[in-house]
């Protein structure tokens, strides 16, 4: 991943590099891992994205066919 710097402002690309982690799921993997996770709260977890992920899925086709 890169990140450009433009006219030295460091700040505008530290903003930018964090929204491309975040977006990357960067941090959310880091938080995961940091303790150890019991296999049956990893179980639950990955049904509850699943889940989420389906939602998501579903919203944008009814919005597609809306349009």
């Amino acid at each position: 991943m890169q990140v450009h710097v433009v006219d030295n402002n460091v700040e505008k690309a530290i903003k930018v590099l964090k929204r491309k982690l975040t977006k990357e799921g960067v941090f959310r993997q880091l938080k995961e891992k940091r303790w150890h996770e019991k296999p049956s709260d990893m179980r639950r977890r990955k049904e509850r994205q699943a889940r989420r992920r389906l939602r998501r899925q579903m919203a944008r086709a009814r919005a597609r066919t809306t349009r």
